[in-house]
């Protein structure tokens, strides 16, 4: 995937909050081989205390997406955005701007506003949005060279809602990088998303609160692996009636 004149070898980005320990982070990122990991500027504390979480991720050598994560108006989204900037020296951003205080669904219209600003200033946005595609429209019009449409609601882990609105995406936004964020909670659903011709995901909670994360992050690699040579392998059509596999001409016939 090429995004932002950047080219990302493993289409799996990882969030970083929730993790039991620094250390199981480190070694779900290093597993997984993922090359960007978001990060809130909340982990970035104003006394310094967040620095060696900070170092720990400069470590692993990954890219950092900052994001807007808990900002529920354009004003908190873009002061975020812009002290993000400062802490760690990048003008990638995942815009949040959260609408629904319990499902967490994005304010599409906040978020629209939001994008013109912050791509105005020189960022390059990662738009969290739903799956409408005049939404998408919109946010290109903006100036966003890259769609982020929820699975489902963050952190509910029930994989892919609307499968069909997300081939609809697909279909109608053929050139531009659709990165799933939200809602997927197995192997499984990464498979799914990819094999819809997604380019990549997006996850945390996923990994995060697994049983075990390392594992689980090691089996979203292959998930989106997996899901990607499927779809370019030009998967076969779902048929309403059985096919048979063997060829009936030769067959005896007994009389």
């Amino acid at each position: 995937m090429r995004v932002y004149d950047t080219e990302i070898t493993l289409p799996l980005f990882l969030g970083t909050a929730q993790y039991p320990s620094p250390a199981i982070l480190q070694e779900a990122i290093a597993v997984s081989r993922c090359e960007v990991v978001t990060v809130s500027l909340r982990r970035e504390t104003v006394d310094g205390t967040g620095a060696a979480f900070w170092d720990m991720l400069r470590a692993t050598g990954t890219r950092i997406l900052p994001n807007t994560a808990g900002c529920h108006s354009v004003q908190e989204a873009v002061t975020t955005a812009q002290m993000a900037r400062e802490v760690f020296a990048t003008d990638w951003i995942k815009l949040e701007v959260i609408g629904h205080a319990d499902n967490l669904q994005p304010d599409v219209f906040a978020l629209v506003e939001a994008a013109n600003i912050l791509v105005a200033d020189g960022f390059k946005v990662f738009p969290y949005m739903t799956d409408d595609l005049v939404v998408g429209e919109k946010l290109l019009e903006a100036g966003c060279q890259v769609l982020m449409p929820w699975g489902a609601p963050i952190g509910s882990g029930q994989g892919l809602r609307a499968p069909d609105a997300l081939r609809a995406m697909r279909a109608h936004f053929p050139g531009v990088p659709l990165i799933v964020d939200a809602g997927i909670g197995r192997p499984s659903d990464a498979v799914q998303a990819m094999e819809l011709g997604m380019d990549a995901i997006l996850l945390n909670t996923a990994v995060a609160r697994a049983g075990d994360p390392v594992g689980m992050a090691r089996a979203m690699a292959l998930a989106v692996e997996a899901g990607r040579a499927g779809h370019a392998a030009d998967p076969i059509e779902r048929r309403d009636i059985a096919v048979p596999s063997t060829p009936v001409l030769g067959i005896a016939e007994l009389m």
